[in-house]
């Protein structure tokens, strides 16, 4: 008989939506059909009692008369029940006050979420103490404070500890209309481990012109007392930062990313390509700008068994936003058509053909996708993989018989116009890079007059590194007559010396060019870690080297992410943020680092560890 009845009251919860814990008490229905909040009733034992927005008396009914049904579950607790666990320790409720200062620091949380009754609940059940309350505006912004230069102090003990530091800058617009600065720095420490992380986010009023922008970047390294250990500046590829690092006195290293953003931007224009891309563009717009439209998509898909996921249209400055717009029409090719079809919409559907130009478009721009996101990454040696990764393309676009007329101009612009913009960019810099890394130390990306030159350029560093440490001739004593003449009678043997150096560099060089290059896939800074004693000449150059970033991607998310966190108040990002609170009528700012990105970007990059394993995108360019 209880079986059936708690069956039956299974069923009824099922169908009412409006039940009690769980579906073991209902609401009674009045006769005009509405539901009467004040009286619940029994699923079991049809007992019907008053209801007080109160489930204690209800569970004690279930407790005593239908012990049974308490035993899979058990019913909401009360508040007396939650305070019978004790009050939070002082310790406890500091660690607590501590983590809400790091979740607000590093998920660009405002500071007046302290003031949110439903977190102090939320913490209230959690902890148990009913009489907890959260700490004031002023005891977060005190400890965002401390927490500021606490991480401040860590990262300036790391950047004393190391001799060469690479930064990226770049500025950004708001759409309030205020101007934003971001700097970050990356080197390798003692370990040979790839440090990244951001020295400031900051707004700035004066104009966004080159001096501007490079007094700007020289106060940052003045403030972090770096100055005197700057490698390179990377920038993008806009007017006024480019002319900005020309002002500097570090090597200037351009956004290779961007670089082939723009090159794959010329190569659309104007081609075959363009007027499919156009009709693209209005199929995506036909859903995008209407919410009904939108809704019989994501309908459609669920009838056709496809993943659910809106159309997405390009945008000129969003890398790779061509390639994803085309991939999600050809995933969706039967389903817009069907709903285009049933709608007898002015938009007209690809044909076969067209369709056609877009899967070649795809192959196309598929190995660009992969080498943006293989330079993008902070986490791992990027510039000596520019001039491989640039080969590779290379290779991809090599014009072919069996291409039609369209894919022949895109790949003749495509190869040309990156050529010319690969000579822009330091070459120099990353044919060195490219020799110290011992994954692609043979150099094969390059062609064998500019080999020779690189190793030419490598001796002269190892020779001025080799000067730079040599203990000073001079001494405080005044030399006695007698050790002044055995100094002029040795002067002969100087050229012997020099000849020795000299000899003695090539071997090093070629002691390290003797060494067996190593598998794309392992780490170039875990085998330097491993010989540097054996190279030690070349460790620190390489360690100079190696630390410069590719691309200006880890100083350009700090504006996405504070765009992803918080749209209303854009400044507040994880690397580095400024928040605002009015205490006493006065506006605090306070400016913080943090090395870890947003989860979404970690998945992002974490994606790309495997990347290395494209021996393909390596092809030698030039062969012995």
């Amino acid at each position: 008989m209880l079986a059936k009845a708690l069956e039956a009251s299974h069923k009824h919860a099922t169908m009412d939506k409006d039940g009690l814990l769980g579906g073991k008490f209902y609401f009674k229905k009045l006769p005009n059909g509405l539901l009467d909040k004040t009286k619940v009733t029994c699923t079991i034992c049809k007992a019907e009692f008053r209801y007080h927005r109160s489930n204690s008396s209800l569970c004690y009914h279930l407790r005593a008369k239908h012990p049974e049904s308490t035993s899979t579950g058990s019913c909401q607790s009360t508040p007396q029940d939650y305070g019978a666990r004790g009050r939070i320790t002082k310790h406890v409720s500091e660690k607590l006050t501590n983590s809400l200062v790091v979740w607000i620091a590093k998920n660009c949380r405002p500071v007046s979420i302290v003031e949110d009754d439903g977190l102090r609940e939320v913490i209230r059940v959690a902890s148990g103490d009913v009489r907890y309350n959260l700490p004031s505006r002023g005891t977060i912004v005190s400890r965002l404070h401390t927490l500021y230069e606490d991480q401040r102090d860590q990262r300036s003990s790391k950047l004393v500890q190391v001799r060469n530091v690479a930064l990226t800058g770049d500025r950004w617009t708001s759409v309030n209309n205020d101007n934003y600065s971001g700097v970050t720095a990356h080197f390798i420490d003692n370990d040979w481990t790839l440090q990244s992380f951001a020295l400031t986010v900051s707004k700035t009023e004066e104009r966004q012109c080159a001096e501007a922008c490079a007094d700007h970047f020289l106060s940052v390294a003045n403030e972090w007392k770096i100055k005197d250990k700057l490698t390179t500046f990377g920038t993008d590829s806009a007017r006024n930062m480019v002319a900005a690092a020309r002002l500097l006195p570090f090597e200037h290293m351009p956004c290779t990313a961007q670089i082939l953003q723009r090159t794959i931007t010329v190569s659309l224009n104007d081609s075959e390509f363009e007027r499919v891309l156009a009709k693209c563009r209005k199929v995506v717009g036909h859903f995008k700008q209407s919410p009904a439209n939108a809704q019989e998509l994501k309908e459609q898909q669920v009838a056709h068994g496809q993943k659910t996921e809106p159309l997405v249209r390009d945008v000129p400055t969003r890398w790779n936003s061509t390639l994803e717009m085309i991939k999600r029409i050809q995933r969706n090719k039967s389903v817009l058509t069907t709903i285009l079809a049933q709608q007898n919409s002015m938009v007209t559907m690809l044909t076969d053909q067209e369709f056609d130009i877009l899967q070649k478009l795809e192959e196309l721009l598929e190995p660009c996708r992969y080498v943006t996101e293989l330079l993008g990454g902070k986490q791992y040696v990027s510039c000596s993989v520019v001039l491989p990764a640039l080969c590779y393309l290379f290779r991809v676009m090599e014009l072919s018989d069996d291409d039609p007329v369209y894919v022949l101009r895109f790949k003749k612009v495509f190869t040309t116009d990156l050529a010319q913009r690969r000579d822009s960019i330091n070459l120099t810099w990353l044919k060195i890079a490219t020799a110290l890394d011992p994954r692609f130390k043979d150099l094969k990306c390059v062609s064998k007059d500019e080999r020779r030159e690189v190793w030419a350029s490598l001796h002269d560093l190892v020779m001025a590194e080799t000067h730079a440490h040599q203990p000073s001739a001079q001494t405080t004593e005044e030399p006695s007559p007698k050790k002044r003449k055995i100094a002029i009678c040795l002067l002969g043997s100087s050229d012997s010396d020099s000849e020795e150096e000299e000899d003695s560099i090539d071997r090093c060089l070629d002691r390290y060019k003797a060494e067996p290059k190593i598998d794309i896939e392992e780490c170039p800074l875990q085998w330097w870690l491993k010989r540097e004693g054996a190279h030690a000449r070349l460790a620190p150059i390489a360690c100079k080297y190696l630390s410069t970033p590719a691309t200006t991607v880890p100083c350009e998310r700090l504006f996405s992410l504070s765009v992803y966190k918080n749209t209303c108040n854009p400044v507040r990002t994880i690397q580095g943020y400024t928040y605002d609170n009015s205490v006493n009528g006065q506006k605090q700012e306070a400016t913080s680092q943090w090395h870890k990105k947003c989860e979404k970007e970690q998945q992002r990059n974490a994606s790309l560890k495997d990347t290395h394993g494209h021996a393909q995108c390596y092809t030698e360019k030039h062969d012995d």
